[in-house]
C-alpha cells in the first residue's frame, strides 16, 4: 500500500486548534491505516489502498471540512516526492541570514506564477517555482514579509497552499524515507 504525506493548511494556526490525536482518528476514519502525525503543524503520514491522490486529497478535505468545520487544503506527496523536494536547490547560493520556505499546492504552477512573483521579489525575498511547489527565501523571517498573513501570498499563486520551512520539510523527509 502506498504511503503519503499529507501537508495540511490551518491546522494549528489562526485560531483553528486540533489535537494530533484527533487529527489521526479523521484520518482512520476514511480507512486510511498507519496514521502518525509529525509535529503540531497538520503533518500526517499514512498508508492507503492504491488509487489517485487528487481523489484522496479530495476525500480527506471533505472528512476534515465536516468534522473541524472549515476548508483544510491537503497537498499529498509521496515519501520520494517529498524527498525531492527536501534536495531541490530553489537558489544558487542564499545568503546566510533567514530561512527558506517551501510552499505545497496540488497541482503543478505555471510560468506565469513566477511573473506574478516578480514584482515581490528583493534583497529580502527570492522566489523559485518548480512543480508543486514554490521555493521561497526570506531573509527577515516569514511572518515579517508583506507577502505572509491576509492572504496574498495565495492570491498571487491562484490557489490555496500550505508553508513549510525547509527545516521541517528536511526532517520530514528523512523520517519517512522513500
Amino acid at each position: 500500500m502506498p504511503r503519503y504525506i499529507a501537508l495540511l493548511r490551518a491546522i494549528n494556526v489562526g485560531g483553528h486548534t486540533v489535537k494530533m490525536d484527533v487529527l489521526r482518528q479523521h484520518f482512520e476514519a476514511l480507512g486510511l491505516t498507519q496514521v502518525e502525525t509529525f509535529i503540531n503543524s497538520g503533518n500526517v503520514i499514512f498508508t492507503a489502498r492504491a488509487g489517485r491522490a487528487g481523489s484522496l486529497e479530495k476525500k480527506i478535505e471533505a472528512q476534515l471540512l465536516a468534522a473541524l468545520g472549515y476548508d483544510v487544503t491537503t497537498c499529498l506527496r509521496t515519501p520520494a516526492e517529498l524527498a525531492a523536494v527536501a534536495a531541490y536547490q530553489a537558489f544558487a547560493a542564499p545568503p546566510r541570514e533567514g530561512g527558506q520556505y517551501v510552499a505545497f499546492v496540488q497541482a503543478p504552477l505555471g510560468p506565469d506564477v513566477l511573473a506574478r512573483l516578480a514584482p515581490f521579489q528583493t534583497e529580502q525575498d527570492q522566489f523559485a517555482v518548480h512543480g508543486r511547489e514554490v521555493y521561497w527565501w526570506r531573509d527577515t523571517g516569514f511572518s515579517d514579509s508583506p507577502l505572509s498573513g491576509s492572504g496574498k501570498f495565495e492570491k498571487l499563486l491562484s490557489v490555496p497552499a500550505t508553508v513549510r520551512n525547509i527545516t521541517t520539510v528536511r526532517k520530514l523527509a528523512a523520517k519517512y524515507p522513500a
